[in-house]
């Protein structure tokens, strides 16, 4: 678990300036080998078996919507624009942590980081959709041909292009959070994809689905755009100012951030139990299916992020920039995607199965990449500190 520290050090060009997030950027190996030890004995038991908590969720939330369908029936119905409300509150409890540690003086020390941005872009626009194309039509229209009917394996493709064409934009803010990311950079690289998604989804999917006509719930979009970056950013903000105008910044850093910090993990496993109440019901009834369809999107999301996280690496990108840029291209905007895949093909579809598969995969899947990327920050350092 990352310490609770906001960096505020990016705007700073003096060379004795302390490393953003407290990683030392010149110090020896040794120095650096005992940061990353101190940050894993720091973790407590909830944050340690985190896997085994989000485990746990995905069983309740089946469980509930199997034993208690009124639950996510009546939460289910509480959408706007095909955005579910009490989904998007508890995104926003996850996403609030983080950019609540943003000092806007800092966005503009992004500039001096042009190359993790240009990961950033490159990886999801031009390689993530294609990407996922080939890997779904490998596996669900090649591999697993004699084990799925034609007809549903161009729906399930057409699910697997939705997602791969939506690069995340609220829980990015998670994973950059546990892997102790810079906030800053972050809000940074999810508002550039925001602005280029809503010019490139369309031409993109319309493309790869190889149709004239793409139905794009624009208002879906706009209204995710808003809830999850604007009104949280917003409030962040507000609340940063205030607290440290009234009560000082060390009480800020040292008490706030503390206890603020088990609110994005409750977010999390409170998301989870939810979304899987409402999916519950089709993830029992499709077993085989689902498994056929996690497999391309799983060799999707490793593929990308080792592309990603790589470069970043071959490029001497700072971890806290380099796990961000990794991490934005292996999670999908998983809203969107399932949004555009009822709108295109209906709710009953291949195409909106295989978007909720996404959603099924995703998190265990990016707790692993987290894990991944904390266990070699000491490398990325090494290698920052030697340039």
């Amino acid at each position: 678990m990352p310490d609770q520290t906001p960096t505020t050090n990016t705007t700073s060009d003096a060379p004795a300036s302390p490393p953003e997030n407290g990683h030392p950027q010149n110090g020896s190996p040794h120095d650096i080998d005992s940061t990353a030890e101190k940050s894993q004995d720091d973790l407590g038991v909830f944050e340690r078996y985190l896997s085994l908590w989000v485990a746990l969720c995905i069983a309740v939330g089946v469980a509930i919507g199997q034993l208690i369908p009124a639950v996510p029936n009546v939460l289910g119905e509480m959408e706007v624009a095909k955005v579910n409300l009490p989904i998007a509150v508890l995104i926003w409890a996850m996403i609030y942590p983080m950019m609540v540690q943003v000092d806007f003086k800092s966005i503009l020390g992004v500039r001096r980081h042009p190359k993790g941005i240009t990961v950033t872009v490159v990886v999801n626009w031009l390689i993530k959709p294609f990407t996922m194309f080939g890997f779904a039509w490998l596996f669900l229209k090649g591999i697993f041909a004699p084990l799925i009917e034609p007809g549903l394996a161009s729906e399930y493709v057409a699910g697997a292009i939705l997602l791969g064409a939506a690069p995340c934009t609220a829980m990015v803010f998670v994973w950059s959070y546990l892997t102790d990311g810079d906030a800053a950079y972050t809000l940074v690289q999810v508002a550039i994809n925001d602005l280029i998604m809503l010019v490139a989804f369309a031409p993109i999917v319309a493309f790869l689905l190889g149709l004239s006509d793409v139905i794009v719930p624009w208002d879906t979009l706009l209204l995710s755009v808003g809830l999850y970056i604007v009104i949280p950013l917003a409030a962040g903000y507000l609340s940063r100012t205030w607290l440290i105008q009234a009560k000082g910044e060390e009480w800020f850093d040292n008490v706030f951030l503390e206890r603020l910090g088990p609110v994005t993990m409750v977010g999390l496993l409170l998301t989870l139990v939810l979304l899987f109440s409402f999916q519950g019901e089709v993830i029992l009834q499709n077993p085989l299916h689902i498994v056929l369809i996690a497999v391309p999107l799983i060799v999707q999301t490793f593929f990308v992020f080792a592309i990603a996280y790589g470069w970043a690496y071959a490029w001497r990108v700072p971890h806290d920039i380099a796990a961000p840029a990794g991490m934005i291209g292996a999670s999908n905007f998983f809203e969107l995607a399932v949004a555009s895949a009822i709108a295109m093909f209906g709710v009953t579809s291949g195409a909106a199965l295989a978007t909720v598969v996404g959603v099924l995969v995703e998190v265990p899947l990016m707790l692993t990449l987290v894990r991944i990327a904390n266990a070699t920050r000491p490398q990325f350092e090494r290698r920052t500190a030697a340039a």
